[in-house]
């Protein structure tokens, strides 16, 4: 019988306390005759199920016999299905898969949970942004990671150079939609992303991961160092109060407020890659925010305010 199948017939009988070949049949959508045979798998497989003849019998654990499968207090299950509910809205399979699990809880824990895991939807998409498919080798570069098997890449670099490479994959993660594996190289750790991977083919190769190594960690330390370089150049502006959370929308973590001016205006730190890239997002501020410095930004927005007054004034 599938693995799948003979947890949740266990889970079936820890929660109802009997089970009749019918109602497996009809929870796992199976016919009666694989669920028998399934029934009848679990004890030549060792676990305590036996079954009662008769009007009202069906399949039971021995003795009451529980797996470590459930045994969630109210809370703990309201909390599981809050966080799993909008993980499964994007998978069929997930989403069979929750709704067994909720049929194998204690009855008088189904209704919150089914309420809990409709309780939110994820919309991953900004307003007015485009919504990114999930990229088609997830799965197969999740299977891996499970696995723990080397796979070939064909990869497309920001050079836009096609390279192979055989590659330990360490793990996937999901960061504003946008896919990445970080996977171990002959030159060291490196980060994928997944969407410029052209090809990739799993291997049997084992793959090798280093000792004490945890992908949040090992993220966590990208992050930073992509951050780092993201704020190379920062600028100090003015501007009112009133439109910081703007600022911090466009600049996120590299919008620092300082303090007020005389004015009544904030004072605030931004950084970005380039002089460039901060004047681009100024430029349409207009007089609404005023840079102080680097010189650079500032020679920025009066080449661009320059190139626009040319393209748009009222000779022109």
């Amino acid at each position: 019988m599938r693995a799948d199948r003979l947890v949740a017939a266990l889970l079936l009988m820890q929660a109802r306390g009997r089970v009749t070949a019918a109602e497996l049949a009809e929870e796992l959508e199976i016919s009666v005759a694989t669920a028998r045979r399934d029934l009848a798998a679990l004890g030549t497989a060792g676990v305590p199920v036996y079954p009662q003849p008769g009007r009202n019998g069906g399949w039971s654990l021995v003795g009451g016999a529980r797996t470590d499968l459930t045994g969630l207090s109210s809370a703990e299950a309201r909390a599981l299905f809050l966080l799993v509910g909008p993980a499964a809205a994007g998978s069929d399979e997930a989403r069979a898969a929750l709704r067994k699990l909720v049929r194998a809880l204690p009855q008088t824990f189904r209704a919150e949970a089914e309420a809990a895991a409709g309780a939110t939807v994820v919309d991953r998409t900004r307003w007015s942004g485009r919504d990114r498919p999930r990229p088609e080798l997830v799965d197969l570069l999740q299977t891996a990671v499970i696995r723990r098997r080397k796979v070939r890449l064909s990869y497309v670099g920001g050079d836009r150079k096609r390279s192979e490479r055989l590659v330990d994959p360490w793990g996937l993660v999901d960061k504003d939609d946008v896919w990445y594996l970080l996977a171990g190289t002959e030159l060291g750790q490196r980060t994928f992303r997944i969407d410029r991977i052209v090809e990739a083919e799993p291997t049997e190769q084992p793959a090798e991961r280093p000792d004490g190594f945890t992908l949040g960690a090992a993220w966590r330390a990208v992050v930073g160092e992509v951050e780092q370089r993201r704020s190379r150049t920062w600028a100090t502006v003015l501007v009112e109060p009133r439109y910081l959370p703007v600022l911090r929308d466009q600049f996120g973590r590299h919008c620092r407020p300082d303090d007020e001016q005389g004015d009544g205006r904030a004072r605030v730190r931004l950084a970005a890659p380039t002089a460039l890239d901060i004047a681009r997002h100024l430029a349409g501020w207009g007089a609404l925010v005023e840079v102080l410095e680097p010189p650079s930004v500032r020679a920025e927005l009066a080449r661009i305010g320059t190139e626009l007054a040319a393209r748009y004034s009222a000779d022109g």
